[in-house]
């Protein structure tokens, strides 16, 4: 037996939902892109009956862009035979039990440095072993990642993720404030990954309708949070030395995505679609040895004013 969320009409409305929602934030995207700029390419892909992961999704990416040199955005609906262990650190009681998942990910690489990397992901997930009633959590949230900080957009991102979650108790942002901050820390590094946001996992305790209406807001707010920091930063002047920090930085993201993100071990762990799963990574990035910015630099300034957990409100 594979678990659905509630009922056949709740898994329809919840997809309709992601699949409009991934739909929203592609056609934004080839918006800014302009009429010169790069379309989307758009792939559905099917996993039959048979494979160890069932189901299906879409699969949008723009490559190559004026704005966006690599932007993916992916929306699966799957279900197997049981919970690959990254899912089951929180709830061991449902170790080798199967499930039923759908979600929307994505993570957007501009090609001007000063602009930000950023990631957001939306999902539900539901649980349980045959003959007892499927166990539905949900997660999600956004963070911003930049190259070349400026205080202005870490506010207004933050100050947008407050409001996304504000109609749903006051203890969500500043709860969700320091789970995403803790989640996305390259431990091998010492380092924040970025400015942070929100994050959450597991969650349920506002019962499901609740619990749905809050993961839609987040899904909801994201344009509001990123688009505005785009259309700021995407025409200023950069060169050479730009180009080469933001692909250093670059780096950092590939590590953490392949080290520690639960996201993407769950999908490989579960057998999912490989080119779907590491949509997140960088077209271009690179390492240097020891690498140590000059003293008073923006390069410094990056890990030493931005890259640490602060009150952005």
């Amino acid at each position: 037996m594979t678990p659905a969320f509630n009922t056949e009409s709740t898994v329809a409305q919840v997809r309709q939902y992601l699949v409009g929602l991934q739909a929203r934030i592609i056609g934004a995207l080839e918006a800014i892109e302009g009429p010169e700029g790069a379309r989307a390419v758009v792939d559905p892909w099917h996993k039959p009956a048979g494979e160890l992961l069932q189901g299906d999704g879409i699969t949008q990416i723009i490559e190559g862009g004026r704005v966006f040199e690599r932007a993916g955005c992916g929306f699966s609906h799957v279900r197997g035979p049981q919970l690959p262990p990254s899912a089951t650190q929180h709830r061991p009681e449902l170790a080798g039990a199967p499930f039923e998942a759908m979600g929307v990910s994505l993570v957007f690489h501009p090609r001007n440095p000063y602009v930000p990397t950023v990631h957001m992901n939306v999902r539900m997930i539901a649980a349980g072993h045959p003959g007892q009633a499927p166990v539905c959590w949900f997660g999600g949230g956004m963070d911003l990642t930049p190259y070349y900080g400026f205080e202005e957009d870490a506010v207004h991102f933050h100050r947008t993720c407050h409001g996304a979650l504000a109609p749903f108790g006051e203890d969500k942002y500043p709860r969700f404030k320091q789970w995403c901050d803790e989640y996305f820390f390259l431990k091998h590094r010492n380092e924040q990954r970025g400015v942070g946001g929100v994050f959450y996992d597991d969650f349920s305790e506002l019962g499901f309708e609740r619990s749905l209406a809050m993961t839609q807001s987040v899904g909801d707010a994201f344009l509001d949070a990123y688009l505005p920091i785009v259309e700021r930063r995407q025409h200023m002047a950069y060169g050479e030395r730009e180009r080469e920090f933001q692909l250093y930085r670059r780096g950092r993201y590939v590590e953490f995505n392949l080290v520690w993100d639960r996201g993407t071990h769950f999908g490989l762990q579960s057998g999912g679609r490989t080119e779907s799963i590491l949509l997140s990574m960088p077209p271009l990035a690179s390492w240097s040895y020891q690498r140590v910015p000059e003293p008073g630099s923006p390069e410094a300034a990056l890990t030493q004013h931005y890259l640490q957990r602060r009150d952005w409100l």
